[in-house]
């Protein structure tokens, strides 16, 4: 039974989120669509990580199999066009070892949230930027974020609905820098907690603003209370970049350490 690797990219304004869900469209359920529509097989495809309703993906991977083999290209060929008109596409596929999972065997994620930080509302980036008209102090947010990079118990960072079973978490990079009138915001771990890089992004914000110090952020983190962290930054300035794998390992991974909720 050949399995399929798939980078999937994706606007996420349309959709409630990654995962099938009643309530709305998701990109799980018309990929899931999309493969029957090729093949005639009802199958599951796994997501590396569960972006929510309104965050975008450029290099979002997933996995599913198929009961006889057929060549990737065209698989990928057929896909995209099932795909059609929604705004998802494949840019690659390849076949993979049985024991690889998308999900699991991720080593680390990257995520990008990107401010429109200028007084004029954007244009062609309408749903994928956060628009804050005032002008951010970029230095005393790069200042700020140092001290979230690491190992932390993130608890005072993450959504009241996350169901992980530990807050603690290694925030690899958290990084901020400005192109032209964006600032762009990089944050890589092997996983995440339930709006953990929306709610840095909020706080950020306030530190950005001068409404925050370092020593809030100090404190934020310290207390392991969300209502003493900022606010969640809106899902549209989200997007998952990348999905990493050890190439040597067995493709096996940790279900529990390696869940991404973002």
């Amino acid at each position: 039974m050949p399995r399929y690797k798939l980078i999937v990219e994706y606007d996420g304004g349309p959709f409630v989120g990654w995962q099938r869900q009643p309530n709305g469209p998701t990109i799980q359920a018309l990929l899931e669509d999309a493969i029957f529509a090729m093949s005639g097989e009802r199958v599951s495809v796994q997501g590396a990580g569960r972006t929510d309703s309104g965050v975008h993906a450029l290099g979002q991977v997933a996995h599913f199999d198929l009961t006889s083999e057929m060549a990737a290209d065209k698989v990928q060929a057929a896909l995209n066009y099932h795909l059609k008109p929604n705004p998802i596409a494949l840019p690659s596929v390849e076949i993979v070892p049985a024991k690889f999972h998308a999900r699991f065997s991720a080593t680390w994620r990257r995520y990008r949230y990107r401010i429109l930080n200028r007084r004029a509302p954007p244009t062609l980036d309408r749903g994928h930027v956060w628009h804050v008209p005032a002008r951010l102090d970029l230095e005393a947010m790069i200042d700020a974020a140092a001290i979230l990079q690491g190992h932390h118990d993130f608890n005072s960072f993450r959504s009241t609905a996350c169901q992980a079973p530990s807050s603690v978490k290694t925030l690899d990079l958290l990084r901020a820098g400005r192109d032209g009138a964006e600032i762009q915001i990089d944050v890589g771990a092997r996983s995440f907690l339930h709006n953990q890089v929306r709610i840095l992004v909020g706080t950020l914000r306030l530190v950005g603003r001068g409404q925050w110090s370092r020593h809030d952020v100090e404190e934020a983190l310290a207390a392991r209370d969300r209502t003493r962290a900022g606010p969640t930054a809106p899902p549209q300035g989200l997007c998952l970049m990348e999905v990493r794998y050890d190439l040597g390992a067995d493709g096996g991974g940790d279900a529990e350490m390696a869940s991404d909720e973002e």
